[in-house]
């Protein structure tokens, strides 16, 4: 889900907090020597080190602080002054950060494929329209290609506060309002987005499955992918699975960011970006401040 905001970059808000992966034991066991051992040191030799200093929690603790701290990355080139982006601001609701436009465009510059990128949550098409004119602007083949139900896992009940609307008719809303939006921002390269929830998506994805999108057309779904947005349910198993799914069809080379995945972020996706990085099958591209990673 993405919330309802009027311009490209919103602060974080009082209150949040940073959220730390947990190891468990099994993965304490199995990585602790080759994963504390980054000086030369022998690895019992440095495991016995840790473990007389502290004991499992010393090991612990060195896992956790050598596993989930990425090496410090160069900044990625800010898009150059573009009023599109204001434009594009003032009419379109949505919440997307400065840098994940930086990521987009770094990432589009360099796709290692023309197979199909995919946009995992569209709410009223901010990043949507974005991807689009980054695509047109490195005249990328790729076809865009996003999913969302417009159901939000915050809905609190029947009726949105003590007001007359129902959480109905302002999800009818926000599918009319991303229609209109991207028939009007990409009209010249409609992107296709279908009317699945993630895990329903890839599984129509698994299967090569022909879907019809929201503006009347049908997609061939399924084969590899080059980039991933990954920008729907926040919550840690959700957020997993599009991980894990995405993984699967991902190329080497490809590109996934995770929105809402800076320090501080209120949702889990940080925690999914970690465990990415711990597989020693991604290396961090950048924090813009959500994390861009590039599958090696």
């Amino acid at each position: 889900m993405k919330a309802f905001a009027l311009r490209l970059y919103y602060p974080l808000t009082r209150g949040q907090t940073t959220r730390t992966p947990k190891c468990s034991s099994a993965d304490i066991l199995c990585n602790a020597i080759q994963t504390i051992n980054s000086d030369g040191m022998q690895p019992l030799r440095k495991l016995a080190r840790v473990y007389g200093e502290g004991g499992l929690r010393g090991i612990a603790r060195a896992v956790k602080g050598k596993r989930t701290t990425p090496s410090p990355v160069a900044p990625l080139p800010r898009v150059a002054n573009d009023s599109f982006f204001d434009w594009l601001g003032y009419a379109n609701a949505g919440m997307l950060a400065p840098g994940n436009i930086d990521a987009f465009d770094f990432a589009m510059a360099r796709l290692p494929t023309p197979d199909p990128m995919i946009e995992i949550g569209s709410f009223c098409g901010l990043s949507t329209n974005v991807l689009t004119y980054l695509k047109q602007k490195h005249r990328a083949p790729n076809k865009l290609i996003s999913c969302d139900r417009w159901i939000f896992e915050s809905d609190d009940g029947p009726m949105l506060g003590k007001s007359e609307i129902s959480h109905a008719d302002y999800r009818e809303f926000v599918r009319d309002t991303f229609i209109r939006n991207v028939r009007m921002f990409s009209r010249a390269d409609l992107p296709y987005t279908v009317e699945l929830f993630s895990d329903e998506f890839f599984a129509a994805w698994e299967t090569n499955k022909l879907a019809a999108d929201v503006h009347g057309r049908t997609i061939q779904l399924g084969g590899p992918i080059s980039l991933c947005f990954i920008d729907g349910n926040h919550t840690y198993d959700f957020a997993r699975r599009d991980f894990l799914n995405t993984d699967r069809w991902l190329v080497r080379g490809g590109f996934v960011i995770f929105d809402d995945s800076s320090e501080g972020s209120i949702g889990e996706a940080r925690r999914v970006a970690h465990e990415a990085i711990n597989t020693s099958r991604y290396r961090v591209v950048a924090e813009t401040p959500n994390y861009f990673l590039e599958k090696l």
